[in-house]
């Protein structure tokens, strides 16, 4: 073999490594773009994720004035006598005493009824004594009627009704279910700013609903004053309700 064909073939042969070696760098350089592309998406999902993730929980108030529209007074009475039938007949003119004065008022004889009698027995020094007492009910939806009704209340007691303690007048709304969809829609509005107002302060935007959660609705008197002894409910009511929501932030 001559010098000549020796110097041709040392120089065939690193161009046969490189077309050897050109798929393998080709793919290698392939599979690195890939995981850098790979990982790029990867890291976009998660932050994707993590801000698709991103809530903030408030609570939503709502409120409204409302005019109870049913009235209920249970009248309490009673009498006593060292006799059963005195004692009833005492009840029975209290009865009809009760009956007149609402009456006179206005309202129709059947806007009472007798919900319940009770007589005891008793010694005080060997001598037996009976005590009847019954009660009766106003059921009305004439609120002003009843109102008026309770400040004249002591016109009884001046014809010899004896009220015992727990004859009080009691005020009921009972359209509740009328006013809950706009209670709720006004408590989910509130509860919004609410949330608008934290996603301003973090450098976001308010999203949709993820869930929510509605309080139950509370009703009392609107200046505080729910009745009891010596104190008359009031027919002017405050509905309430708190609704906690959870919304996206984006």
């Amino acid at each position: 073999m001559t010098d000549d064909s020796l110097e041709d073939t040392s120089r065939s042969t690193p161009t046969w490594r490189s077309s050897a070696m050109r798929p393998i760098v080709l793919s290698s350089v392939i599979l690195a773009v890939s995981i850098v592309i790979g990982g790029f998406a990867l890291g976009d999902g998660l932050k994707r994720a993590q801000r698709a993730d991103r809530s903030v929980t408030v609570r939503g108030l709502a409120e409204r004035d409302v005019t109870a529209d049913l009235a209920t007074w249970t009248i309490s009475y009673s009498a006593s006598a060292s006799d059963l039938s005195s004692a009833q007949a005492s009840v029975d003119q209290d009865t009809k005493q009760i009956h007149a004065f609402f009456r006179e008022l206005g309202f129709p004889d059947d806007a009472l009824q007798p919900t319940g009698v009770n007589v005891s027995q008793y010694k005080d020094n060997g001598v037996p004594n009976f005590t009847v007492r019954q009660r009766i009910t106003l059921r009305t939806n004439d609120i002003k009627r009843a109102e008026d009704a309770v400040r004249r209340q002591f016109d009884l007691v001046r014809r010899g009704v004896i009220l015992e303690e727990g004859s009080g007048m009691s005020y009921t709304f009972t359209k509740l279910n009328d006013i809950k969809p706009e209670m709720v829609a006004a408590a989910t509005k509130d509860a919004r700013a609410a949330a608008e107002q934290f996603a301003k302060d973090s450098g976001a935007e308010v999203g949709a609903i993820k869930n929510a959660t509605q309080g139950y609705f509370s009703i009392d008197a609107r200046d505080g004053d729910s009745g009891g002894w010596g104190v008359s409910d009031s027919p002017f009511k405050k509905v309430r309700v708190v609704t906690t929501v959870n919304f996206y932030l984006r």
